[in-house]
């Protein structure tokens, strides 16, 4: 280096260095933060694309499936000998005779009772029927669904019409015992994909639970998965057929003959009019067959409007339909899946979900939520989130050093998440009335944590008088703005502030007391030199602001003023006093602020009374009382009409107060008797 200028030199670029270094951080921070963020938008995309690409797979599948039914049926219709032999050849169970029937039937009976006979309890929890038999069976292992940890080792049985669950008893060889039975009605099967060491496994999922199990090895689970949609498809095709067959008229039974010609009337009238219980509700329809799966899958894929269209439709559709088995049966499963909807749209608007979005996020679970028939949730749901919503934004508020700046914050924070709550309320409610009154008590104890926060910012931490007042003032025009709805919470504010705001009231006042307590004990009635001609344009400005009009009548043109320190001070005093708390006026303070008012000014009226009886100097007397001619006739009527003019109407309290004082005239003679 060759001197100090060099390493200043070097200094400095060093420093520009390092700023451009961290600007190009900062730069390349954002560029990546923006990037994430649009990564995530388009995986989001992709996964709804995804969603809405296997939905739409899963209905090609049913409507091929469709198809060749409807193909094979109309076959069979055409030739019965062909849909015969197609039969039997697609199902090995099924008898060409009434011999091989019977023969068929038995050894699968006793197949079953053989096999049921190892698994304990199961006796009275499966019904016997005719039609019941064993379709596969085999060992299986069960694992966690959220850990996927092993649980333990089941038999499963799978039969035409529900699957049994059993568990291995350790104590006994080739032993179960009973664990779950689950119709195939409400059964659903998912293929797990291998994840080493995770292989070889499928999912079943049941209304409201999900069990996962691992086969031996891959050809095991392949024939697990091919049986059991077989079987499940099998199960829905003779549930079509016997709904088919119960919705064929039936031949009505011959009526017993009667001699009586008016029983033979009564019964042609009864034949002409049809009885609802004759009408059958076609219950074969694909749409209904498939109504459970799809809820099933419309909840999976988080398409809460597809599922209550579908709800709708089916209600739709049963609206004019007499109430039979198979309804209520219908009924019965589509039940579950609408409290299974239900459950998810509650987690949905719970507390405990991010609460990023505003209310407009909230709007889809809501909507749905009542196009279930649940207003009353809804709103209630709706409501909780919004508080909590609201309560994590104030709480997330930095405490700034300026009250007034922290207040600011605070007001816009809350009043601006109450005003679009209940934009938001009247759009998703505008056909509820019953709900209107909710959001009322909603925002009442919204309110009053809201005043909660700004009374601990404002009056605890002991703010000034002027500082409080613009505070208050700050969230009165904040709770005006809420009347471009029609809400009005003035008046909420007010009684939940009402009690802090007379506490402050008092506290000035007793201050303002206390201090012209100490200025009158100090006092020497002289009068004022403010020695320079700028101070005293200074008081003559800060007079005028204070509304005293003439108080150029007290001054000369030096810098002498013909008034006690005192008075000028106990003026300036009160003025103050009396503007900050008209900022904070609302008719339940009038009372405090008036007693106040007349407290504070007895004080200054009581000393110079006081010093007018007691001074024996005719000099000091005189001016003590020029000093009582200006706070009588000067500054009380100052007081009264601004009171006036921010109250709307006169003070007798301060209008009896002036008019009972009076000066005390001294007898011109008696003060020159004194030597």
């Amino acid at each position: 280096s060759d001197g100090d200028r060099d390493l200043q030199e070097h200094r400095q670029r060093i420093q520009a260095l390092s700023e451009e270094t961290a600007q190009s951080l900062k730069r390349n921070v954002y560029q990546n933060y923006r990037q994430f963020i649009e990564t995530a938008r388009e995986i989001s995309y992709l996964e709804s694309e995804m969603y809405q690409l296997s939905h739409i797979l899963t209905e090609q599948k049913g409507i091929m499936e469709a198809v060749t039914q409807a193909l094979l049926l109309q076959a069979d219709r055409d030739d019965p000998a062909l849909g015969a032999r197609r039969a039997a050849a697609a199902d090995p169970f099924l008898p060409l005779s009434a011999k091989d029937a019977a023969a068929s039937e038995e050894g699968r009976q006793r197949t079953l009772t053989t096999l049921l006979e190892k698994v304990e309890g199961c006796r009275d929890l499966l019904p016997e029927s005719p039609g019941k038999y064993l379709v596969y069976n085999g060992d299986l292992v069960e694992y966690d669904a959220d850990h996927m940890a092993q649980i333990q080792r089941v038999h499963a049985f799978l039969m035409n019409d529900c699957l049994l669950v059993a568990t291995a008893l350790p104590s006994r060889r080739g032993a179960y015992r009973y664990d779950a039975l689950y119709p195939l009605d409400g059964l659903a099967v998912v293929n797990v994909k291998d994840n080493p060491p995770m292989k070889d496994m499928f999912k079943l999922l049941m209304f409201p639970e999900s069990r996962i199990f691992q086969a031996e090895n891959a050809k095991i689970k392949k024939e697990w998965l091919e049986v059991l949609e077989e079987t499940k498809r099998n199960r829905a095709l003779s549930e079509k057929r016997r709904l088919e067959q119960e919705a064929l008229p039936r031949p009505a039974p011959a009526p017993p003959e009667s001699t009586n010609p008016f029983d033979e009337e009564e019964d042609e009238e009864e034949e002409d009019e049809p009885s609802a219980e004759d009408e059958v509700v076609d219950l074969s329809l694909e749409w209904i067959q498939e109504l459970p799966e799809d809820l099933d899958v419309c909840i999976a894929q988080r398409d809460f409007e597809g599922a209550v269209d579908l709800l709708d439709k089916l209600s739709e559709y049963l609206a004019d339909k007499p109430v039979s088995q198979p309804v209520k049966e219908l009924r019965a499963r589509v039940d579950g899946r609408v409290r299974q909807l239900t459950d998810v749209l509650v987690f949905e608007l719970s507390p405990g979900r991010s609460l990023r979005g505003g209310p407009r996020a909230t709007r889809r679970a809501v909507s749905q939520l009542i196009r279930l028939g649940q207003s009353s949730k809804a709103c209630e749901l709706f409501l909780r989130n919004r508080a909590a919503a609201v309560q994590t934004a104030i709480r997330q508020l930095r405490i700034e050093g300026a009250t007034l700046l922290y207040i600011h914050k605070l007001c816009h924070v809350f009043f601006t998440s109450l005003l679009e709550t209940a934009r938001e309320f009247e759009t998703d409610f505008a056909g509820n009335n019953g709900c209107y009154s909710a959001f009322v008590v909603w925002a009442r104890s919204s309110m009053r944590m809201f005043v909660d926060a700004f009374s601990k910012q404002v009056f605890d931490s002991k703010e000034s008088l002027s500082t409080a007042a613009e505070c208050v003032k700050v969230a009165k025009e904040h709770c005006k703005q809420l009347s471009e709805i029609g809400l009005d919470l003035t008046f909420i504010i007010h009684a939940l502030l009402v009690k802090d705001i007379k506490g402050a009231l008092q506290s000035y006042k007793d201050i303002i007391i206390e201090a012209t307590k100490h200025r009158n004990s100090e006092e020497m009635w002289r009068k004022m030199n403010l020695m320079t001609p700028e101070a005293l344009g200074k008081l003559r400005e800060e007079m005028r602001s204070c509304g005293v009009g003439n108080f150029d009548q007290y001054t000369g043109d030096d810098c002498w003023v013909n008034l006690s320190y005192t008075v000028v001070a106990f003026t300036k005093q009160t003025m103050a006093f009396l503007e900050e708390a008209l900022k904070l006026y609302f008719p339940e303070l009038h009372m405090v602020l008036l007693e106040s008012l007349v407290e504070i000014i007895l004080v200054a009226v009581q000393h110079v009374d006081y010093s007018l009886r007691c001074e024996q100097d005719p000099e000091k007397k005189a001016f003590i009382r020029q000093n009582a001619s200006f706070l009588y006739e000067t500054v009380l009527p100052v007081v009264e009409k601004r009171f006036e003019e921010g109250v709307g109407k006169p003070a007798k309290q301060l209008q009896d107060l002036r008019n009972a004082s009076r000066l005390m005239r001294v007898n011109p003679e008696s003060t020159t008797s004194v030597v």
